[in-house]
C-alpha cells in the first residue's frame, strides 16, 4: 500500500505516525497551546524528531458541540502556519484537517501534501473535485452530521456493516472524480456511543475488505479517559494500549498527539509479525 505525497511514494506496509498540531483555540486536548508561531515550530521540530512521518493541522476543533468557525478565519489561521513550516522544514509532509474545499486547496497551493476530511465530502459539495484537481491523498472519514449535531446521531442497527456501506459509497464517489489515494478513518468518537467505540475497534479488521490503508484516531479521547474515570491529560497510557490493538487490527497510520509513544508501538508490534 503506497500513497503519493509530494512526488514521494509512502510506504504503509510499515505502519506511519502522524502527529496532531492543533491551532485552534478550543481542541479538546491541547487547544490553545499552540498558537505563537514559535511554539508551533518547536512542537513540530519535538514531533518530527520523535519520527513522526505526517503532521496533521487543524484550525477548526472537531470535538462535539464545537464553535463554528468560518471559513475565512480558518484559512487565516492556517496559511501562515503552514508557510512557516514548509520554510523551516522543507522535505515537512503536511496533511490539512479541513471538510472546506477552499481550505483545502489554499492548504495545498502553500505546500500541504494531503486532505484529511472529517465529512468525507459530505459536509461541502466541492471538496471531492477540489482534491482531484489537487491531486493528493484524500483521508475520508466515518461521522454522521456534524460537529454540533453528531453526538446525537448515534442509532444503528449494524454500526460496522453501515459503516462499510459508508465508505463503499463514498469511496465510489471519490474514484468517480478521480481520486486515486484514498485513506479511510474509522472516526472514532464521531457519531458513536462510548460502547461503538470499542465494537468498532474491536471489528477494525473487517475495514480491509475495502482494500484500503486504515488510521486510527485513538488519541486521549473519552473513549479512553471515560473508561479509566481521568482525563485526557491522564489519557498516554490508555492511548498506547488502544493504538496497539489498532495495528494489530490492521492500522496503517496512528494519528496522535504523543509521537515518542506511538512510534513505540509500532516498533513493539512488528516484532509480532
Amino acid at each position: 500500500m503506497n500513497i503519493n505525497c509530494n512526488g514521494n511514494l509512502i510506504d504503509l506496509s510499515t505502519p506511519k505516525v502522524m502527529g496532531i498540531l492543533n491551532v485552534t483555540p478550543n481542541s479538546f486536548y491541547d487547544g490553545g497551546k499552540h498558537k505563537e508561531i514559535n511554539s508551533i515550530i518547536h512542537q513540530v521540530d519535538k514531533m518530527l524528531s520523535e519520527g513522526a512521518d505526517f503532521i496533521d493541522i487543524g484550525a477548526y476543533s472537531s470535538k462535539p458541540s464545537a464553535e463554528f468557525v468560518s471559513e475565512e478565519e480558518e484559512i487565516k489561521r492556517l496559511v501562515p502556519i503552514v508557510k512557516s513550516l514548509v520554510e523551516t522544514f522543507p522535505n515537512i509532509i503536511l496533511s490539512v484537517d479541513t471538510f472546506r474545499a477552499q481550505v483545502a486547496k489554499a492548504s495545498v497551493e502553500n505546500g500541504v501534501a494531503m486532505v484529511n476530511d472529517i465529512a468525507a465530502g459530505l459536509l461541502d459539495d466541492k471538496m471531492l473535485e477540489t482534491v482531484a484537481e489537487l491531486k493528493v491523498p484524500y483521508i475520508m472519514m466515518h461521522m454522521r452530521g456534524n460537529p454540533q449535531t453528531m453526538q446525537s446521531l448515534t442509532q444503528y442497527d449494524d454500526i460496522v456493516k453501515e459503516m462499510i456501506f459508508y465508505f463503499s459509497e463514498r469511496i465510489q464517489k471519490a474514484r468517480s472524480f478521480g481520486i486515486s489515494d484514498i485513506v479511510i478513518d474509522p472516526g472514532f468518537g464521531f457519531a458513536k456511543t462510548l460502547e461503538q467505540n470499542y465494537e468498532v475497534l474491536h471489528k477494525m479488521e473487517l475495514f480491509e475488505m475495502l482494500e484500503l490503508p486504515l488510521l486510527a484516531g485513538i488519541s486521549r479521547k473519552s473513549m479512553i479517559y471515560k473508561v479509566l474515570e481521568n482525563s485526557p491529560q491522564e489519557a498516554l497510557n490508555g492511548t498506547s494500549v488502544l493504538n496497539t490493538i489498532a495495528l494489530q487490527k490492521g492500522a496503517k497510520i496512528l494519528r496522535v498527539h504523543d509521537v515518542k509513544e506511538a512510534v513505540e508501538c509500532i516498533k513493539l508490534v512488528s516484532k509480532l509479525k
